[in-house]
């Protein structure tokens, strides 16, 4: 079994967002108030992460060290459906 830590903190909302968050709860969408909110920051961190890749490919262009041998396997490699 895998633990992870956790970090109780206060965080102020508006009210149409607890709102939001009580209804989610309250029909069975999510299991409580704190997954939502947990759930919604990942979502965050791997857009972030995303955008951050994109910024990344913009800068250096999507050619990598494969590349060639992409190019090579689609001339040389007959695939049967």
């Amino acid at each position: 079994m895998i633990r992870h830590m956790s970090t109780q903190i206060a965080v102020r909302l508006p009210d149409e967002m607890v709102a939001f968050l009580d209804r989610t709860v309250a029909t069975g969408k999510s299991p409580s108030r704190a997954a939502l909110v947990a759930s919604a920051v990942e979502r965050e961190m791997r857009r972030q992460a995303a955008e951050q890749d994109a910024q990344i490919l913009r800068q250096r262009g999507a050619e990598d060290d494969l590349d060639d041998l992409v190019q090579w396997g689609s001339a040389h490699i007959e695939v049967e459906d």
